[in-house]
């Protein structure tokens, strides 16, 4: 099991009640993450890139960065998990994890799109970049043979394009490339660079995390935007996925 501890900071626990620590869990792709927060600031992250493993993983990870964190859960504050869209099993594996925590300690669950999340990392490794206020971020996640999830996200992480399933040809995004630039990027964009070589498609291999998890479910705290715990599901796209989900 590949699980090691990347990053830490400096862990704060004073008790004075102001700090926000949430658990961030993504297991919708063939890597998977946790991160603690403390309002929004990473303090510890781990990460699995054994996709196989991610269920029999994300509970001794849990423990494990915990004890480095020197915090026990009963100090979490609330749960956030990427639901999707994503591997099927990865999916189901988070949201019941984060449910069952969340349930077991009576602590807000909160839920993220998967590719917003993504769109957050592209966000900020092309911040400094000429040019932001045209360009949209276009995460991609493969789902098998040329198949892919995505969707389009504004600079500030609206949605152009909602989460959809697509199987991707050399027009994919052809009218969206005439008025932007698009930095596409994820496990699925390898496939879709291949046909691709308009001059306004940029393809980086830009690493996500469930430290970017973490800022946006930071704010969705601050905000109350929490998700019902009972009856939350993951983003499927099931009426796609389906067809390729035995290969996983």
């Amino acid at each position: 099991m590949d699980c090691t501890i990347i990053r830490r900071s400096a862990i704060n626990k004073s008790g004075n009640g102001s700090m926000s620590l949430i658990l961030n869990l993504d297991t919708s792709t063939d890597k998977a993450s946790i991160c603690i927060a403390s309002d929004g600031e990473a303090i510890a992250l781990v990460e699995n890139h054994q996709q196989k493993d991610h269920a029999s993983w994300i509970h001794s990870a849990i423990n494990q960065i915990l004890q480095q964190c020197k915090y026990t859960i009963h100090d979490l504050q609330a749960v956030a998990v990427t639901a999707g869209p994503g591997s099927y099993t990865g999916l189901r594996v988070g949201m019941a994890t984060a449910k069952g925590i969340c349930y077991t300690l009576n602590i807000p669950l909160i839920t993220e799109n998967t590719l917003r999340a993504m769109a957050l990392a592209i966000k900020q490794a092309y911040k400094e970049k000429n040019g932001a206020e045209k360009r949209l971020f276009c995460p991609m996640i493969d789902a098998r043979r040329m198949e892919i999830f995505t969707a389009l996200f504004t600079p500030d992480l609206r949605e152009e394009m909602s989460s959809t399933a697509l199987v991707v040809e050399e027009s994919t995004f052809s009218d969206y490339l005439l008025k932007h630039e698009i930095i596409f990027s994820g496990n699925g964009s390898k496939k879709f660079q291949q046909l691709m070589s308009h001059p306004n498609a940029v393809f980086s291999e830009i690493p996500f995390s469930a430290e970017h998890l973490a800022i946006l479910s930071h704010q969705k705290f601050l905000d109350q935007e929490f998700s019902d715990v009972a009856y939350s599901e993951p983003l499927y796209l099931k009426e796609f996925y389906t067809v390729s989900k035995k290969s996983e």
